[in-house]
């Protein structure tokens, strides 16, 4: 533990702060979103009319805006150091190759170049010095399978940002937990203001893309946002609080991955983008969009709840407890969207 963080006020500052950018951000980019990044409906869309995508770009004004003079007043909180540098660059590497991506669609290759390059500063920007797992020969494993879970988090991210809402509802109670973990010092003050700032820009990005979306994040913005949070809950993980860092993003994990193993079990090209996620077949089974977000809202703030009650608890019998109501909740959401809803 960190200790916990007094006054709390700062946080509540760059929330708002963040929020209030991002949404200006967002209004005057949105002449050149219309011009140069329209998505246009296709067999594999949940949208129906020409839309606007590129939103991550105001977000992620938003959180450098907001971040940076938190650097340099606060240096206690670590903001300015040599991590926090690399997962920026990493974040700016994913906002120009997701920009690219969105106007002229990359090939498969350099996009995973780009993504292995910031998954790695990812990295190093958030395992400590010194931890056991990173000492040779152990080493050897975990470093890999570090990165393979940073690439992952930032493409999972990027596939399930695909109806109107659900990034937000995913990412704002994580963020928001996050927040109070570092609060209460379960973690650096520095990751809880890197929250602070997501969670804000989140949601002054959010009057844009409630349903019916004027605005998409389009790549540029989910695979930053998937590197930050990623890095944020492998810091909690480090930080000795592995439940907690599984909890939080479950929904996400759990739809994002079960949809890539059934797709290969079928000979799919998983390059391609398709329709099959819980979430996507909940709209085909009569589900509407609010009605899924709503439930999604729901569903992570209890995840949400069940990581910060993790915290609290030593032995393992109790966060294996914890852990199993996360995976019951997570199978019961993944089993409703695979039918239609109760009346």
């Amino acid at each position: 533990m960190t200790g916990p963080l007094d006054p709390i006020w700062p946080i509540l500052v760059l929330v708002a702060g963040c929020g209030i950018i991002s949404y200006v951000a967002n209004g005057l980019l949105m002449p050149l979103y219309r011009r140069y990044a329209l998505a246009r409906p296709n067999a594999r869309s949940s949208h129906k009319v020409p839309t606007p995508q590129g939103g991550g770009v105001g977000l992620m004004i938003g959180m450098a805006i907001g971040l940076l003079p938190c650097a340099a007043l606060w240096p206690e909180s670590q903001l300015g150091n040599l991590g926090f540098t690399a997962l920026g660059l990493g974040a700016l590497g994913l906002v120009c190759s997701g920009a690219l991506d969105d106007i002229f669609e990359l090939p498969v290759a350099p996009r995973i170049l780009v993504q292995a390059a910031a998954a790695a500063l990812a990295a190093f920007a958030t395992i400590p010095a010194g931890t056991a797992l990173m000492t040779w020969p152990l080493a050897l494993i975990t470093t890999p399978v570090c990165l393979l879970t940073m690439i992952w988090f930032v493409n999972l991210t990027n596939f399930m940002d695909g109806i109107d809402g659900i990034t937000i509802a995913e990412f704002v109670p994580m963020g928001c937990a996050l927040i109070i973990t570092a609060g209460i010092g379960f973690m650096p003050h520095g990751d809880g203001l890197i929250a602070g700032a997501l969670t804000g820009a989140l949601l002054g990005f959010a009057p844009y893309n409630k349903h019916i979306a004027r605005l998409f994040l389009g790549d540029v913005g989910s695979l930053p946002i998937g590197l930050v949070a990623g890095a944020l809950l492998m810091a909690l993980a480090f930080a000795g609080q592995p439940v907690a860092a599984l909890i939080l993003p479950l929904y996400y994990l759990a739809d994002a991955t079960i949809t890539l193993l059934r797709r290969l079990a079928r000979g799919d090209n998983v390059t391609k983008a398709h329709r099959t996620h819980f979430y996507q077949r909940a709209t085909d089974h009569g589900w509407t969009v609010p009605a899924i977000t709503r439930v999604l809202w729901l569903v992570n703030g209890a995840l949400a709840a069940l990581a910060l009650a993790s915290l609290e608890i030593t032995s393992a019998g109790g966060r294996l407890l914890v852990g199993l109501a996360a995976l019951d909740l997570v199978a019961r959401t993944l089993s409703a969207f695979s039918r239609a809803p109760t009346p």
